[in-house]
């Protein structure tokens, strides 16, 4: 089966820390932008972070600027979502999803409502005291 399949959430107090980890199942990521995604309840999708496939291009959301960092290991087949300075509106369900043909570049991965090659199914991130 070809997705996503995210991991690394979880509860964490406001100014917490969390490294969340998107792998690849039944393909190889290397020729993909990559970018993470994030819906809260009652909220559309947002991109929140994306990665170029080889030149260390990102992208990220102004609310998490110098506070998150996205990263790939293409020999792992994963990619990364470290996020530093978390607070409660940073809450929600974050999924990772790959770039898909003219639109597989950074800033087009990024519009969350921009079609898709793969998606995984999410994991729940809840920053609250």
């Amino acid at each position: 089966q070809l997705q996503f399949v995210e991991s690394g959430g979880g509860l964490v107090q406001p100014g917490g820390s969390l490294r969340l980890s998107c792998a690849a199942s039944g393909f190889t990521l290397d020729y993909y932008v990559i970018g993470w995604f994030r819906q809260a309840p009652g909220k559309e999708p947002e991109g929140v972070a994306c990665i170029s496939s080889n030149d260390g291009n990102r992208y990220y959301t102004d609310s998490v600027k110098g506070r998150f960092t996205i990263s790939r290991d293409n020999a792992k087949n994963t990619v990364y979502l470290q996020m530093n300075s978390l607070k409660p509106e940073d809450t929600g369900v974050y999924f990772c999803a790959a770039g898909t043909g003219r639109l597989n570049t950074v800033q087009a991965t990024c519009v969350a409502n921009n079609p898709k090659r793969y998606w995984g199914q999410g994991t729940q991130v809840t920053v609250s005291s």
